[in-house]
């Protein structure tokens, strides 16, 4: 398969996956996200390749979102299917290989949430990341409150989900997040060495046995949070908060926030 937003490669039984956007910080839109649920289904199909690194062409892994519509970035319709909203088809833990994010870069909103998805992050050192969403007026998704208050506990997600707040590569370590920080250019030969270890001295049922075991629980509380986010994400994204939040930080402002908690809440029983 021909890839335009990403580039895919194999060698020594890993599969290496870059996002390809450079000119727009691998800015994420339905299109990329096609494009790397194919790559992860082609790794998963083939027995040679053992592991999976994901990383990102240029200064960053992914800076979130395509803002490119502007104001309507987020307006989805809630019957959309969830490819249509840009989830890949093939998601890591899909895979019964181990998966790694090398996050050489600044990662923002998916940029951040696509990685908890990964089995095991390497991160730069003096990389911005940021869950962004409040800031932007919607949720965060990809079963990301689930996956980061499991990783991390409930206090720090609700620092990190609830705040939105910039935080670097060093403490994504400290906090659990990121098994290693590493300067920028040390990120992907660090996270190719763990690959090709596994690679070579694995047993490919034992490792997918054991991923299986790790994620089959967690999974049915994700699938649980993916179907809500389904509905409630896109009904956030047609609301003024999530256009303010577009707006506001394209036009390098302040937001000015309308939305109302106690008028105006989704339905959250569906």
């Amino acid at each position: 398969m021909t890839y335009d937003s990403i580039i895919y490669e194999v060698d020594q039984g890993v599969a290496l996956i870059t996002l390809n956007r450079p000119e727009r910080l691998n800015a994420w839109n339905t299109k990329m996200a096609s494009e790397l649920g194919a790559a992860l289904a082609d790794a998963q199909a083939e027995d040679a390749i053992r592991a999976v690194v994901i990383t990102g062409a240029g200064r960053a892994f992914c800076a979130g979102q395509d803002l490119s519509a502007g104001g309507d970035t987020f307006a989805d319709s809630p019957d959309a299917n969830p490819h249509e909203q840009g989830t890949p088809s093939t998601m890591p833990w899909d895979v019964s290989k181990p998966v790694v994010a090398a996050i050489n870069g600044h990662a923002v909103g998916v940029g951040l949430t696509f990685p908890l998805t990964c089995d095991v992050r390497f991160v730069a050192e003096d990389a911005k990341l940021q869950f962004a969403f409040v800031r932007r007026g919607i949720a965060p998704e990809l079963g990301s409150t689930k996956l980061l208050s499991r990783m991390v506990g409930l206090q720090v997600a609700s620092d990190l989900l609830m705040s939105g707040r910039f935080f670097s590569g060093i403490e994504a370590v400290e906090i659990g997040l990121a098994a290693r920080a590493l300067p920028a250019d040390e990120v992907l030969s660090a996270a190719l060495d763990w690959a090709r270890d596994v690679a070579h001295n694995t047993a490919p049922v034992s490792v997918a046995v054991t991923k299986k075991l790790m994620w089959e629980n967690l999974r049915t509380e994700i699938d649980e949070t993916f179907q809500r986010e389904l509905r409630l994400i896109p009904w956030l994204g047609s609301q003024p908060d999530a256009t303010e939040g577009v707006m506001h930080f394209m036009e390098k402002r302040a937001p000015s926030w309308s939305g109302s908690v106690r008028e105006g809440m989704p339905d959250m029983d569906f």
